[in-house]
């Protein structure tokens, strides 16, 4: 009777498992833009710093990534059994503040280009300059990567649960902490490679011949991958925050249905563009939204 038990439980964990195993991958691909957009963003975040402290910022980073994840799952659970009409707003929420930091990015590099190069030689002049306190500059560095990442985990985890809605607790649950494992060791594992092509390239650079050249085309195309990577995390953030206003919004998903089935043979790629140009169009309207929401409050701050 006990073996039986037994085996009763295993086949129960065994199902469990491939359920898990099987919708872990249907809420990858629905997350998988967004965590391209995760990698580049923390990318970029975590650049910039001397050579020795790239790898320990990068670990404190995923600590506090880790954190955010071992915390949003139990909110996303208990949001999916108590109060699930709320993960459509929030998605749409989350939505927004991609379309917004889009956006805002484009916009900085079109219209602010000497406000970004102030900001560069700034960083400069901070690891030059021995008066600043270089472990209170880490931590607000680090503490900027790990609030972006919070938000950016949020919706990660909203995205792939409204992928499983209709599971039980258990898949759920397995679903979120596959995802999140995955996202952890992924993003940052891919982080710490990139911030280290440029020390590769140095270390073949020195053992001469073949191994020069590749050295040289790393060493100089570094850079090049680095702002590369920044226009796919800002075009992504685009394509995923329409997304969600394209595939929630039931007249909007019409629209680009009809528009996707009019392109004839660019049907399969024609609602990506319609997409992202709704990503423009909601992160545009944010963009003036919080300028004037920053206006009035600053003009009530002066008042005061």
């Amino acid at each position: 009777m006990a073996a039986a038990n037994l085996l009763t439980l295993l086949d129960d964990i065994a199902v469990l498992l491939d359920d898990v195993a099987m919708m872990s991958k249907v809420a990858a691909k629905k997350t998988a833009g967004l965590i391209g957009d995760d990698l580049a963003v923390n990318a970029e975040q975590v650049t910039g710093f001397a050579s020795k402290r790239e790898l320990p910022v990068i670990w404190e980073v995923a600590k506090g990534a880790t954190l955010n994840k071992a915390i949003l799952i139990p909110v996303a659970l208990l949001l999916s059994a108590f109060a699930s009409w709320l993960l459509i707003p929030l998605l749409m929420l989350g939505g927004t503040y991609l379309c917004y930091e889009a956006v805002h990015k484009i916009q900085h590099k079109l219209f602010h280009k000497e406000e970004e190069k102030s900001r560069r030689e700034d960083l400069k002049k901070a690891f030059r300059d021995k008066d600043v306190n270089m472990k209170e500059f880490e931590k607000k560095r680090i503490n900027g990567a790990i609030r972006t990442d919070f938000i950016l985990s949020a919706e990660i985890l909203v995205i792939a649960l409204s992928a499983v809605t209709a599971a039980t607790l258990a898949v759920q649950l397995g679903v979120l902490i596959v995802v999140s494992v995955g996202v952890v060791l992924g993003v940052y594992g891919l982080v710490a490679g990139i911030v280290k092509i440029d020390d590769l390239g140095l270390r073949m650079q020195d053992n001469g011949g073949f191994q020069e050249s590749i050295g040289d085309a790393l060493v100089q195309g570094s850079p090049v991958f680095m702002k590369g990577l920044g226009v796919v995390g800002t075009v992504a953030m685009l394509l995923v925050g329409g997304g969600i206003y394209a595939h929630y919004i039931e007249p909007l998903k019409r629209v680009v249905h009809d528009i996707a089935h009019a392109t004839g043979p660019l049907e399969a790629v024609t609602p990506y563009a319609v997409e992202g140009v709704v990503g423009l169009v909601v992160g545009a309207v944010a963009v003036v939204v919080m300028k004037g929401v920053f206006a009035i409050i600053g003009r009530n701050g002066e008042a005061h």
